[in-house]
This record gives structure tokens, C-alpha cells and sequence, in this order.
């Protein structure tokens, strides 16, 4: 007797092929998760470490840094970074700290920024960490009212300093209320980088000015459900949701701005 040779039909190879690519592209899915959430962490540990320096920072000059300073020479370590049409010219927080401008550098950069703009992905002021400029203040700007001019404060001059914000998620290097707000108390600069700061997964940013290639990391967010990781002045760090930093507009002034914030 003649036996028949076992083989699969054209519909069973068929529904084999789309078994075998359903489990694919689940299994895709669920990478794509873990690298998400592996990138998350990365940029929290990488917030907890910046933070402690920047602690340590004040510990040895009884202050926190400037955020930026207006000063050409001499040039900061490793050279100006940014472009001098939309960046300001100096020294940024992180010159002035050891070892950021060559060994730890890669410290300042977001493992899961998502910037579609070479200008702006290649540069360090855009898409990583922004300092608080409530803290690390900045000398010589031009907003007004002018209250984040002024000498930096020290970890000591901050009243609830683990509630405090020090260094988060940001678009740009430097960050302060008036980026977590819609009314803003003056309009702020498009045209310039640190005019078009903001905190990934903000509601509101659907409605800011915002840089070609920014749109993405700004409206979407970086980590899952629209998180950010944070530090504050009290060393701690952690993350919370991108909205628990927005600061709204009433009309008996601004809600949610202290501590937050402002070291009030």
C-alpha cells in the first residue's frame, strides 16, 4: 500500500505565515516597551547623578551654578556650544562644573529624546536636562519682570528644598515656570532656543512655539505616560507626570508655582 505523503496546503501555510508574523509583531511591540522603559530609567539615573553633582557643586561654593552666563573669555571648555543666531554665547551650568565638558558629558544627554532636527539633536542644549532658573539664575537677561537675574541660591536659602525643582526633562538647557505655563507673564522668544524650552508631555505644548523637529518630544513625551524624571534641591529625584508641573493661569495671579518652582 502506497502511503500519501504528509504536506500543508496553500491556506494552512498561509494562516502559518500570518500566525508566525502576529507573534513577530507582538513580540516587537513588547521590545519596544522594554527599550522604552529601559531608556527611562537611564535618564533617571542619569538625572539622580547630575543632581547629586550639582549638590555637590553647592556644597564646595555655597551656591548652585548660573544657568548660563554672558562670558567670552576665556572660552568655556570644549568651545561655545549652540548657534550664536538663536543660543546665547557663554558659559552654561554645566561648563562651570568638573568634568562636564569632557568625561561627563554623556551625562547631560537623554537616552530617549526624540528631536527630528540634526541642528538640534546634535547640540547639547536641545532636548536633554534644563536647570531650574529659579535657582540657577542667569545674569544680565533681558525678561521682565527680571526675577531670574540675580546671584544663584544656595541649598540653604531654599525653604522646602525637597519639593523644589532643581534639573528636569526639558527642551533646552535652562527651564523656569514661565515655560510650564500657556499665559506666560510677558510672550516669550521663538525665535530663540531657551524661548522654546519646554517639559515633554506638557499639555499646553500643543499650542507653543515650537522648532521644526521638536513637535514629537514635546507633545508625545519622552517616557511612558507622558512622565518626566526630575531633581530637586533636596537631593532627591524621581519622576512624575509632565502635567503636575504646569503652572495655571488665574486671574488672582499664578496657581501651583510654589514650591514648585519658585522657592517660596
Amino acid at each position: 500500500m502506497i502511503m500519501k505523503r504528509a504536506c500543508f496546503t496553500l491556506i494552512e501555510l498561509l494562516v502559518v505565515m500570518a500566525i508566525i508574523l502576529l507573534l513577530v509583531a507582538l513580540f516587537m511591540v513588547v521590545l519596544s516597551g522594554i527599550r522604552h522603559r529601559y531608556r527611562a530609567l537611564m535618564c533617571q539615573s542619569r538625572i539622580r547623578q547630575v543632581t547629586l553633582d550639582l549638590i555637590m557643586y553647592d556644597t564646595n561654593n555655597e551656591t548652585f551654578p548660573y544657568s548660563f552666563i554672558n562670558q567670552f573669555n576665556p572660552k568655556p571648555p570644549g568651545g561655545f556650544v549652540g548657534n550664536p543666531t538663536r543660543d546665547r554665547r557663554g558659559w552654561w551650568w554645566f561648563h562651570l562644573m568638573e568634568g562636564y565638558a569632557d568625561t561627563k558629558q554623556k551625562m547631560l544627554l537623554c537616552p530617549s529624546k526624540s528631536i527630528n532636527n540634526p541642528s538640534l539633536d546634535n547640540c547639547v542644549l536641545y532636548g536633554s536636562y534644563g536647570v531650574n532658573q529659579s535657582i540657577c539664575t542667569t545674569p544680565g537677561i533681558t525678561q521682565s519682570p527680571n526675577e531670574f537675574a540675580g546671584a544663584p541660591l544656595s541649598k540653604d536659602q531654599v525653604p522646602q528644598p525637597e519639593r523644589t525643582l532643581l534639573i528636569v526633562d526639558c527642551g533646552y538647557s535652562v527651564t523656569n515656570w514661565w515655560h510650564a505655563t500657556d499665559i506666560p507673564p510677558d510672550p516669550l522668544d521663538g525665535a530663540r532656543g531657551d524661548g522654546t524650552a519646554y517639559i515633554p508631555g506638557l499639555r499646553i505644548n500643543e499650542d507653543k512655539h515650537l522648532m521644526p523637529g521638536q513637535d514629537r518630544d514635546a507633545i508625545e513625551g519622552r517616557h511612558p505616560n507622558k512622565t518626566v524624571n526630575v531633581g530637586f534641591v533636596g537631593g532627591n529625584a524621581g519622576r512624575k507626570e509632565a502635567d503636575d508641573l504646569f503652572v495655571e493661569k488665574r486671574l488672582e495671579g499664578y496657581k501651583d508655582k510654589s514650591p514648585l518652582w519658585i522657592p517660596e
